[in-house]
């Protein structure tokens, strides 16, 4: 694309030109803010990023052939022969440009997003299964990844940089796939990486403090401001929220838009009653009845707990919005799974271990408080929590799993350059006289095996923290890590 075009997307302040390059004869073939993908045909974002800064690598650029560069302010790294773009804000003249060089592709879609503390990716999982299943193309872009058609892809963050999302949606139309459910997190909406783009539904699930610390955000206030642009500052036609949820008024009360409440207290649009918990054989579950437009249709999710009651309303709310039939989408939920969200096995032994991607205090409350329904012999957790940020979580997950648990283990959780026996350490000390006993194993593979191997028949395990997630973060490498391999293994061997 001609660089006269894409500086037409852009509000720049200034134009640092002593290159002599012609913007309206000087082709960029690629966008980057890596400066590992940079190329003499590129033209390169200095973003700022929690940890560092695109402005400092503007030398690496260089010296792979850039020589167009988008700043917020110059430096001494810029030689003469660059043509530099001076903006105030380089995150949104990403988005901006992004959206230019792939043709607007969101303009052609039809895009939901989901943003709430807890249950953005389940519930845009089950609406991405049921859409699909009832014969509409819909792709997912979200914690366990960027899915398609036959395409499934990685992702370092819940709702990647702009570009990203741009090239990704540009790609799915290619294949026929104009809907869209995506999950948009906190940091998506304070970082830009969604900025510009129409969401058509816009749903908030429910809000605890999360994400709060160095490297994220300073305080709950500025969590909770983030959260409610997602409803003032998108252009939603059509909002879907948590009817039961403190913080619905807060988040949603200005808009002006239509909207439809789901509740299990409370009298809203779609309302769930007479619930009701089961366990068979590898699968744990909720049935309720969804009580909409003055029907009443039967639905069973394999996922516990009141919470997944919620999401499941969610997801029906979403679809009927989009002219499905609530009783049909009823009967294609049973089926459902979500990898890394209640991923449930049945051991040899008879005990059950589940995956879950709880991950703070809020979360890994609601989850041994969901299986704890279920009556388990004796209710086992297994978990850690990440190093180098976020500090403030292993007060909450220690405090949470030393009252709600009947034994712990506590290991691993992506410690990253941070030694794992100081996290552990500092989680252990929550652990006071009159909690439940634990052990620590720092080695993550080695708990999960001790967990499996010392549970007995009727014994719940909860392997809390890791979910979708396939590798390990250890000192900035990404090591090759499956939870459910570890079960898999354990189970052909016993």
């Amino acid at each position: 694309m001609l660089l006269k075009k894409l500086m037409q997307s852009i509000q720049y302040t200034e134009i640092v030109n002593r290159s002599g390059l012609d913007p309206e004869a000087t082709e960029v073939i690629s966008l980057c803010f890596d400066s590992r993908k940079a190329s003499p045909s590129s033209l390169f974002v200095c973003i700022p990023g929690t940890v560092s800064d695109g402005h400092n690598f503007i030398d690496k650029a260089y010296k792979k052939g850039c020589r167009i560069f988008v700043v917020e302010h110059t430096t001494e790294a810029l030689e003469d022969d660059c043509f530099v773009i001076v903006t105030t804000d380089t995150r949104i003249a990403l988005a901006q440009l992004s959206a230019q060089f792939f043709d607007h592709p969101s303009d052609e879609m039809t895009i939901i997003g989901i943003t709430g503390t807890k249950g953005k990716t389940t519930s845009s999982l089950m609406i991405y299964h049921i859409l699909n299943n009832s014969g509409i193309p819909t792709g997912y872009i979200g914690s366990n990844g960027i899915c398609f058609g036959d395409y499934t892809f990685g992702t370092v963050n819940t709702t990647p940089e702009s570009y990203d999302l741009h090239f990704y949606m540009k790609k799915m139309l290619s294949v026929g796939v104009r809907t869209l459910v995506m999950e948009v997190s906190s940091q998506a909406l304070k970082m830009a990486r969604v900025f510009g783009i129409h969401f058509d539904i816009c749903v908030f699930t429910n809000l605890s403090p999360d994400h709060i610390g160095e490297h994220e955000h300073p305080d709950f206030d500025d969590y909770k401001k983030c959260k409610q642009s997602f409803f003032t500052d998108y252009g939603a036609d059509y909002i879907v929220y948590n009817a039961d949820d403190e913080y619905s008024p807060e988040m949603i009360g200005t808009t002006r838009c239509d909207k439809a409440g789901v509740s299990i207290h409370a009298n809203a649009p779609f309302r769930a009653e007479n619930i009701s918990f089961y366990r068979s054989p590898a699968n744990i579950g909720v049935s309720f009845t969804c009580l909409h437009a003055s029907e009443a249709y039967p639905v069973s999710v394999a996922f516990p707990g009141e919470f997944s009651v919620y999401n499941a309303l969610t997801a029906i709310a979403v679809c009927a919005r989009l002219g499905l039939n609530a009783g049909e989408i009823a009967k294609t939920m049973r089926d459902i799974r979500v990898k890394g969200r209640f991923e449930t096995y049945e051991l040899p032994n008879g005990a059950t271990a589940v995956i879950d991607y709880a991950h703070n205090g809020v979360s890994l409350k609601a989850a041994l408080q969901a299986l704890r329904a279920y009556e388990p012999n004796r209710l086992i957790c297994l978990f850690g929590s990440v190093g180098g940020r976020t500090r403030n979580r292993r007060a909450e997950l220690g405090l949470v799993a030393s009252r709600d648990a009947d034994f712990c283990i506590l290991t691993s959780d992506n410690p990253d350059s941070e030694p794992p026996s100081a996290i552990i350490g500092e989680i252990a000390t929550y652990f006071t006289n009159g909690t439940c006993p634990y052990i620590a194993i720092a080695d993550r593979k080695k708990a999960i095996e001790y967990a499996l191997s010392h549970s007995q028949r009727g014994d719940i395990i909860l392997l809390a923290g890791k979910g979708h997630e396939s590798y390990q973060l250890i000192c900035g490498v990404r090591e090759d890590f499956s939870e459910s391999e570890i079960i898999r293994q354990f189970c052909l061997i016993n």
